[in-house]
């Protein structure tokens, strides 16, 4: 459009130049002069003329005569109206110095030099207006048939760079997949011995722990064309436009076999069918039937292996997730310590580390922790040493950045009150007790009482001594007792709670119901699941959702809640009770330095015990 609009600009700038030439051309003939011929009659009759030249137009008799005065060095121009009287004249006074030029005969080309030009000038306008009509006509039906293409990315061997190597924690996965680059480089060991390569596999786990980096190393590997697509790029509001993206997909991907198509955000298009309350001509749904076609239909697909991710396996279609479509189905999971370790190394290739520098502390404190939530963590870390005009990244900033990622940025401009402070104090003093104490939570990492956000006034932080796969139902208990910890601590020194422990008492509340509806862990009602899952994310489903339970069950089952709750709550009264010095000890320290490290913490403790 932008090109358009030059050169309709240009040819008006034409359109406007060549008009001006044919006024000037047109008026140049008639002209006026401030010499006329009484002015000229009276000079000849003082002599005061010295020659007279006569010019004829072509349209005769008209002309001029071009007059030299003795006294001036000027030359006066007078236009006449017949030529052949002017002569007559000037023979009548005897004045015969005077000469007549011939008249001139123009060609025939300068004559309809105007009417040329006009006419080219209609002529180019008139093209450029019906080209730009025909670019913008052409130009709408391209994108027209285009709308059904696909809009998949290829990236070739030359431009894909990754490879395993870049991967870091996650070994078994890497080996898994590595089959399937062994099939790619090798077909014909697989096949001479009837084997078949998984037709898809489905990369699931949570967000930021490297499925898509893990597709972008299989194609790195195996050396093959890579196409990357979103979910959501197939998808418009037009029916039947994604199933021609779908069909434009794998069209493209057979005429690059062997080759490696990756779907990021499958569940965009592949959630369950019939889940809503619209019926099934639906838009999301006839782009997945055409999916489930391509993948294991009555076409043959050799060579092309579909890789897919999501965070969303569990609303998938069943259809999608059968073997001969999706015949792997990998969990990419958080880190472990090592994990973590190695993936810090990796984020640390280009970023100068300072001696003090300790990824395997860095890898024990960030347990839970992504491969990206990772990443993350060590740019703030250089982003905090190049705010502090230093060439390195010290220890110190990475404990920095850690706290504003995992809890967020210290406010220590905030303006609190004495009160409030103390009120603080004593709560993440009660909290850090019990992490300490208890033996299977813990131990201290940090206590502050700097304000992080809206409603955090101060936050403890704990530092487990290794990664857990499951939890026991004596952790839930004492992760519920440390939680009523800040409660407790405000209730024995002021009488009174605030609205500070909130978030406390919502985390407890939900890991008692856990434990009693979920895990099984109630003696009352014994290890049965009363669990319901609360993010139902189907509408047509929710509203057909019915309570597996009684009334009665729903009564035990709040019971139940109640009395965990209270016997967790009676257990931190009586740890902090007895350990009301080092609560008192420890509020006053935080209110002198605002925050403390585990040694610091861990020291009011061992004064304790010397003054017992």
């Amino acid at each position: 459009m932008k090109q358009q609009n030059r050169h309709t600009g240009i040819g008006l700038y034409i359109f406007l130049i060549v008009l001006f030439i044919i006024i000037w051309y047109a008026f140049s003939g008639s002209k006026t002069s401030n010499y006329s011929m009484n002015s000229f009659k009276k000079d000849l009759k003082n002599e005061d003329v010295t020659s007279v030249t006569i010019k004829q137009n072509s349209e005769v008799p008209t002309g001029s005569a071009v007059v030299h005065l003795k006294a001036d060095t000027n030359d006066y121009t007078i236009y006449l109206s017949d030529v052949n009287a002017f002569q007559d004249y000037l023979d009548d006074q005897d004045f015969t110095h005077y000469t007549v030029n011939d008249v001139p005969h123009d060609g025939w080309f300068l004559q309809f030099l105007p009417l040329l030009l006009v006419i080219a000038l209609m002529f180019i306008l008139f093209t450029m207006i019906i080209s730009s009509q025909q670019a913008q006509v052409g130009g709408t039906n391209s994108r027209m048939m285009n709308f059904g293409k696909s809009r998949a990315k290829m990236t070739t061997k030359e431009d894909n760079h990754v490879r395993f190597k870049d991967v870091a924690g996650l070994e078994e996965e890497k080996e898994e997949l590595g089959e399937v680059v062994d099939f790619l480089k090798e077909p014909g060991k697989y096949t001479s011995v009837g084997a078949r390569i998984p037709k898809g596999l489905l990369l699931e786990g949570p967000p930021g722990t490297g499925k898509t980096l893990l597709a972008r190393a299989i194609a790195g590997e195996a050396g093959v064309p890579f196409f990357f697509i979103s979910g959501s790029d197939f998808m418009e509001m037009f029916v039947g436009v994604g199933a021609s993206r779908v069909r434009d997909l794998f069209s493209e991907a057979k005429k690059h076999s062997p080759c490696i198509i990756f779907i990021d955000e499958i569940d965009a298009i592949a959630r369950q069918r019939g889940s809503g309350l619209g019926g099934g001509h639906d838009e999301r749904e006839q782009t997945l039937n055409q999916i489930l076609v391509e993948m294991d239909g009555f076409a043959v697909n050799e060579g092309i292996i579909v890789l897919a991710a999501t965070n969303r396996v569990d609303i998938l279609d069943p259809a999608i997730l059968r073997p001969g479509r999706f015949d792997r189905k990998i969990y990419v999971g958080r880190p472990d310590r090592k994990g973590r370790e190695e993936i810090l190394k990796v984020h640390s290739n280009n970023k100068p580390l300072g001696d003090d520098v300790d990824l395997g502390q860095i890898a024990q404190t960030t347990v839970g922790f992504s491969g990206a939530d990772l990443e993350n963590l060590m740019n703030e870390a250089a982003i905090k040493a190049a705010k502090s005009n230093r060439a390195y990244i010290t220890q110190e900033d990475i404990k920095q950045s850690f706290v504003k990622v995992g809890i967020g940025t210290e406010k220590k401009s905030r303006v609190v009150s004495e009160r409030d402070k103390k009120i603080t104090a004593y709560h993440e003093s009660g909290h850090a007790i019990l992490y300490h104490v208890l033996p299977l939570v813990g131990p201290v990492y940090t206590v502050s009482i700097i304000p992080t956000g809206p409603g955090a006034a101060g936050y403890t932080m704990a530092l487990p001594d290794k990664d857990k796969i499951f939890e026991t139902k004596e952790e839930m208990l004492e992760n519920i007792t440390v939680a009523m910890g800040g409660r407790v601590a405000e209730e024995i020194i002021f009488g009174d709670v605030t609205g500070g422990a909130s978030q406390d008492i919502k985390e407890a509340t939900k890991t008692a119901k856990d434990m009693v509806t979920k895990y099984g862990m109630s003696d009352e009602l014994g290890p049965i699941c009363y669990h319901e899952e609360s993010d139902e994310v189907f509408l047509g489903r929710d509203y057909g959702h019915v309570k597996g339970y009684s009334d009665e069950v729903s009564s035990l089952i709040d019971k139940e809640t109640r009395r965990i709750i209270d016997e967790c709550y009676d257990r931190a009264k009586k740890i902090i009770t007895e350990h009301r010095q080092v609560l008192d000890n420890c509020a006053n320290l935080l209110l002198e330095k605002e925050k403390i490290g585990r040694e610091e913490f861990e020291a009011l403790f061992e004064d304790k015990a010397v003054n017992e």
